[in-house]
């Protein structure tokens, strides 16, 4: 091989690699985390496991990213070991499904119809294609991420196309000749195969190179079976490396990964090769080419997960015996704010993770703000206790999520999920503040429990009433929130203006109880300190609404949205105002003017 045959294999990998890159993530952007979801829920029954696995890792081009985030689930205790087996059995079938598209290269026909079926014939067509989509799209969208998908197909075709004419030469080549031969040996054959996928971190991609080497007429299916086992083996290097500094449970699914190709090529490779010595098999001197390693490729997972699939939970015994409990068994994670940090190689997925924890925030805020009243009107130590544990859990859920997505924002998302980020990110501070005044507003209500105050008569009226109000905000906020219902959200900023009302009458009333001696000044500091909290909840339900209707109006300007409301908008505005101050009344109607 010259130089510049060389440099052409050289080029054509890198092409075919980046090609196998680009579709990839196209894949996975299309999917926008629905298969990841669908994975993660769906694995009860493990029929169902298997062809789940086969069915997402076919979709995503990837085993070494399903069984990663395989481990992930098993890490964060969202799946359990047993379910996890099928799932792994599962994905190594389906990545034989790149192998196939590959073996199109090697169709070879004077018709028209087979050369239509070649990828150099078609492929052209599809980059032409998905270039149009790519330009004619302004942002991320779905256009462009199919765009991605052919143009990667594409790039990876034309990789394989120019990896197969570098090399056409070589069959003629005595030193590949004697290379190719040398690897016949079985195990020869599968250490290169396994160090190959274990560099590359893709059995598919390895599986691709082989079957463009099958290109020079050199290599026989006596080399390519081998490196064809040994690269099963390799790609559980990735799951592997990912399992490092994750829990037992994860450790053992990366396990259960490697035994399950380990054992099915072990038991492979002894029974074919004790029957190839006495029928001794006449293909195996025979020229391998695309299409036959991709029916070895898919013949042998499929026929490894009917074997082993009856013994999945000795699998799982296996991986438990290899990494055992020790003298304390390891529990579960308990901690439900944490995320893990494999999901960010499947960003999609793991937006709509972050998604799931700031609805749970979300939940969790409304949780605490609703008791801070209820011990506010009605002392109880007990749900006062609940509200500070609540506060901590929100500080957990700011730092954790924070974090995560600032790591997540790095990465290749869509247009969908950039958005959802950014709400995510501005309305994860406003949650966490809400708990802060809902721990407030506990304290207040313990200085008062502690000194034995209380509210008069008509203060204590007009406390229930705001309560009700600020209540009301906040599951509005929150349904609005967790729904993405950007029209729902639109009524949370009248009723917050209500709230500012009633908080300046309640203030105005209770400056006239003090001037008639009917209230203390010691209540009065408390009871202005209760009114700030409660305008400050209200405050922050208004932002989180407004990111929602500005962010999915396409505008960023916050400040500016209600500067910019149309008469026609202003006048409905108004006509809400008006009605929600009839449900929350304090005093007479004629004295309450809008701030």
């Amino acid at each position: 091989m010259d130089i510049f045959r060389l440099l052409n294999l050289i080029g054509g990998l890198s092409l075919f690699l980046y090609g196998m890159s680009i579709m990839g993530n196209g894949l996975s952007k299309m999917a926008g985390g629905k298969l990841e979801t669908i994975l993660e829920k769906l694995t009860t029954k493990r029929i169902f496991a298997v062809l789940l696995g086969a069915g997402v890792t076919a979709v995503i081009q990837s085993s070494s990213a399903t069984t990663v985030m395989i481990v992930g689930f098993v890490n964060s205790g969202i799946m359990k070991l047993a379910q996890a087996t099928p799932v792994i059995m599962g994905a190594n079938i389906g990545t034989t499904v790149t192998s196939w598209l590959l073996s199109l290269t090697g169709i070879e026909g004077s018709t028209i119809w087979l050369k239509l079926l070649k990828p150099s014939s078609f492929s052209p067509v599809l980059a032409a294609i998905g270039i149009v989509l790519i330009m004619g799209s302004k942002s991320e969208s779905k256009n462009k991420d199919t765009g991605e998908i052919l143009i990667g197909f594409a790039i990876l075709m034309f990789g394989m196309e120019t990896m197969s004419g570098s090399v056409s030469g070589l069959a003629d080549n005595p030193s590949f000749t004697k290379l190719m031969t040398a690897f016949s040996n079985p195990v020869l054959g599968m250490a290169i195969g396994a160090i190959l996928t274990a560099i590359i971190q893709s059995s598919s991609a390895s599986v691709g190179i082989l079957q463009a080497l099958c290109a020079t007429g050199a290599v026989h299916y006596s080399v390519a079976l081998p490196i064809i086992m040994g690269q099963n083996i390799g790609t559980c290097v990735t799951s592997i490396i990912s399992s490092i500094g994750a829990s037992k449970n994860a450790r053992r699914a990366a396990m259960i990964h490697l035994y399950f190709n380990l054992i099915g090529t072990t038991l492979f490779m002894v029974t074919f090769y004790s029957i190839n010595s006495c029928i001794n098999f006449a293909f195996l001197s025979k020229s391998a080419n695309a299409a036959g390693i991709a029916v070895i490729h898919s013949l042998f997972n499929i026929v490894a997960t009917i074997i082993l699939f009856p013994f999945s939970n000795l699998l799982v015994k296996l991986a438990e015996v290899t990494i055992p409990d020790g003298k304390k068994k390891e529990e579960l994670p308990t901690d439900i704010v944490s995320i893990d940090e494999r999901f960010l190689e499947t960003p999609a997925f793991a937006m709509e993770l972050c998604r799931g924890k700031v609805r749970e925030m979300a939940k969790l805020t409304q949780t605490a703000i609703n008791l801070a009243l209820e011990v506010l009107l009605t002392y109880d130590a007990k749900k006062a206790e609940e509200v500070i544990r609540l506060e901590c859990v929100a500080d957990k859920y700011e730092d954790i999520l924070g974090t995560y997505l600032v790591k997540l924002s790095g990465k290749n998302i869509s247009t969908a999920d950039s958005q959802s980020m950014s709400i995510i990110l501005h309305s994860i501070s406003d949650f966490e503040r809400i708990s802060d005044h809902a721990m407030d507003i506990v304290k207040s209500a313990e200085e008062i429990n502690t000194k034995g105050l209380s509210f008069t008569k008509h203060a204590r009226g007009e406390i229930e009433v705001l309560a009700r109000a600020v209540n009301d905000i906040c599951n509005l906020t929150v349904e609005s929130f967790c729904l993405d219902d950007d029209i729902k959200a639109t009524h949370v900023e009248p009723l917050e203006e209500v709230i500012d009302t009633l908080s300046k009458k309640i203030k105005e009333n209770h400056i006239k109880r003090l001037q008639k001696g009917k209230c203390t000044i010691e209540m009065g500091f408390i009871l202005e300190d209760i009114l700030t909290g409660l305008e400050r909840v209200s405050d922050h339900c208004s932002n989180i609404a407004v990111e929602m209707i500005t962010i999915f109006d396409n505008g960023y300007n916050t400040h500016e949205y209600f500067k910019n409301l149309s008469s026609e908008e202003r006048a409905n505005f108004n006509k809400e105002y008006d009605e929600l101050l009839k449900r929350y009344p304090i005093g007479k109607q004629d004295d309450i003017t809008r701030m």
